[in-house]
């Protein structure tokens, strides 16, 4: 028998939150129980190795993407000054030219915009971390990435968890200016919900666009494709007027359009506009977009040589 003190033991235990080590060997209440055979603790290092292994293919990715951006102002620009940019110049013209987008006139068209900001830049980070996959293919480093200790989950985990850091600050700065600049009234108190769809928004659009980016080949043809999405997701939508006004046949496409789940979500966590009923079942219907889009995501990445 092996024995360790129990402070070590539990720092051990610490890093295999959530493996799947027995509970027979892992007792941690009787006094008697505080020995480990060597057995388990050959178990515990092993898992904490490849857990290390792990962490490090992931951390290579995370930086991967950090350097992409890094290397490349356009990406930052487009990423978080593109959008910010809309609101300040469409939505303010918008908003001097209409006013409110409503009838009953409480709320202007800068925060009935300001939602469709922050689903337009989830929109475009995810094109263009989709797009990172043909520079990598062509350096030859997406296949040296693909030999890492890590699933094809992972990758994509680790490729879009450096984006959701860029998709939180964009959305930080461009809630920060629109209440203190344009004056629009934020529901602070619903800041959780425009956080979930901040957050699963990108990832579901990520996802989604790595679908193409995996199966295309050639980067003009996937340009082409992104730019058919762009506008069809984008103005077949809710993102820039309310639906209420506009042809049946337009409400039931837009009402089948993703991008009008996310933007719905947004603006009734920013400004608390929506029915909360639909909101959870547009919320839902997001859930179900990204998870499927997750799973063809790995599908095509498995296919990849």
């Amino acid at each position: 028998m092996v024995v360790i003190p129990s402070e070590a033991r539990n720092l051990l235990l610490s890093w295999l939150w959530g493996k799947q080590i027995p509970r027979r060997s892992v007792a941690v209440t009787a006094p008697d129980l505080l020995g480990m055979t060597r057995l388990d603790l050959c178990a515990i290092c092993a898992s904490v190795a490849s857990l290390e292994r792990k962490m490090s293919a992931l951390s290579a990715v995370f930086y991967r993407e950090g350097k992409i951006r890094a290397t490349n102002l356009a990406f930052i620009f487009w990423d978080v000054f593109y959008p910010l940019g809309y609101l300040l110049v469409f939505g303010v013209g918008m908003n001097a030219a209409m006013g409110s987008p409503f009838p009953e006139g409480q709320y202007d068209y800068n925060e009935f915009f300001l939602a469709s900001v922050l689903g337009m830049a989830s929109f475009g980070i995810a094109a263009n971390t989709s797009w990172s996959f043909f520079l990598d293919r062509d350096n030859g480093i997406f296949y040296e990435m693909l030999t890492y200790p890590m699933s094809r989950a992972e990758y994509l985990f680790g490729k879009v968890l450096f984006n959701l850091f860029i998709a939180l600050l964009q959305a930080a700065i461009t809630v920060a200016l629109a209440a203190a600049v344009l004056g629009v009234r934020v529901r602070w108190d619903l800041s959780p919900v425009l956080l979930a769809g901040v957050v699963i928004g990108m990832m579901g659009w990520f996802y989604f666009y790595a679908i193409f980016a995996l199966r295309i080949r050639r980067n003009d043809i996937f340009n082409t494709v992104t730019s058919i999405f762009y506008f069809a997701f984008l103005f077949a939508s809710s993102m820039f007027y309310p639906l209420e006004p506009l042809p049946a046949w337009f409400r039931w496409a837009a009402l089948v359009n993703p991008i009008t789940w996310q933007v719905d979500v947004l603006r009734y966590g920013s400004i608390g506009i929506g029915d909360p009923f639909m909101i959870v079942w547009e919320s839902l219907a997001f859930l179900v977009f990204t998870v499927a889009s997750f799973w063809f995501a790995v599908r095509a990445l498995q296919h990849q040589e």
